[in-house]
């Protein structure tokens, strides 16, 4: 009987272990992203040691913007084919490896992602001392031809040492492609197209990335069997990054803190609120009864202003087909430096500083 007990004991504690416990090291940690570091301990308790306790504390903006703009170019469509599309009734099965450079010495990410579990205590690093410098991304893809050079593709894939998925879906049109003889044989192939991937996993980030390509490649056929096909392009991108409520004292429970005595409601006056005639007034609010300050750490709760963002990219790479069995590879990065790819001006200087990024890609799949 005692086992049994001490067996539901230890399965209830596994069910209600902090969301923080079994979080991956890159996942985001956004209640770690304030403009004073003081204004919570290291743990994520309010107020501080030696802390006044008669302020809250503020949201970092822009490193939520810098975090997400890294992000955004990871998880973006990949837009790795060529320009010729898969054909009428075609389709292509494939999986695809991104490996993206990030700046990960820069204090955004050794504070806005987890970091690994202490072995010793089971809990979560309280900042992410060593982030990874390459964000990987493994995907299924499936593209589909339909005829007169319109294809269609869903993807979805997972970021590892996170619980970050993303999935979605692209359209291109092939404007020039499958001549073989005459001028027009001698032209490369031409396509355009668009993607969108959104990505889930996180109660605090939600992010999707839109974009636009255009590109051009030429096929080289090899001894009737294989086909060898580089290909070059541009792809624009949007990225649209919102935060959930973020408890930016997470390790402070604002109704201890507080010293909750229930709302200022009829039948439940708080004695602090009264009227000038002495009368007491209902205002709905928290009645805290362990000092003027004790409201404080409700007000520890923040969303981060909306991200959007732009970001130009370069696409080299290629892909060889023997007979069924199709492999490639890609390089995609920035054009220009991020700060110069907005068409805001305070984006643009927010991201001043910011590197350049790239990704190197590869896949390996078949072609039916």
């Amino acid at each position: 009987m005692r086992a049994r007990s001490a067996a539901v004991a230890a399965g209830f504690l596994v069910l209600t272990l902090p969301g923080a416990v079994l979080a991956e090291p890159m996942d985001p940690a956004l209640e770690r992203l304030v403009i004073d570091p003081g204004c919570r301990g290291e743990d994520g308790s309010f107020p501080p040691p030696g802390h006044d306790g008669q302020s809250w504390c503020a949201p970092d903006d822009v490193a939520f913007k810098k975090l997400v703009s890294q992000l955004g170019f990871a998880f973006a469509p990949s837009a790795m084919h060529s320009a010729r599309t898969t054909g009428y009734g075609g389709i292509e099965l494939t999986v695809e490896a991104a490996y993206t450079k990030i700046s990960s010495d820069e204090q955004y990410w050794k504070d806005g992602t987890q970091g690994p579990i202490d072995d010793s205590t089971q809990l979560a690093a309280r900042r992410n001392r060593s982030p990874d410098g390459l964000l990987q991304l493994y995907s299924i893809k499936l593209r589909k031809g339909f005829g007169f050079g319109l294809e269609v593709a869903g993807s979805v894939g997972f970021m590892p040492k996170t619980s970050l998925l993303g999935g979605g879906a692209d359209v291109r049109l092939s404007l020039l492609e499958g001549f073989r003889t005459g001028v027009l044989g001698i032209l490369p192939d031409l396509a355009v197209g668009g993607g969108v991937r959104t990505v889930t996993g996180s109660a605090q980030l939600q992010l999707t990335v839109a974009s636009v390509d255009v590109q051009v490649s030429k096929p080289l056929v090899i001894q009737d069997t294989s086909v060898l096909t580089p290909w070059v392009g541009y792809q624009h991108l949007w990225m649209f990054g919102d935060s959930g409520l973020v408890d930016l004292t997470p390790a402070t429970d604002a109704q201890a803190y507080c010293g909750y005595a229930g709302s200022n409601v009829p039948g439940n006056p708080d004695p602090n609120k009264t009227t000038p005639s002495g009368e007491p007034y209902y205002d709905g609010q928290p009645i805290c009864t362990s000092g003027p300050n004790g409201h404080l750490d409700f007000n520890n709760n923040a969303v981060f202003e909306p991200v959007r963002l732009e970001r130009h990219r370069l696409l080299v790479g290629f892909n060889y087909r023997y007979e069924m069995v199709l492999t490639g590879a890609q390089l995609a990065t920035d054009l220009v430096a991020p700060a110069d790819a907005q068409s805001s001006d305070e984006d643009s200087e927010d991201l001043e500083d910011e590197d350049r990024q790239w990704s190197l890609m590869f896949q390996l799949g078949a072609a039916f």
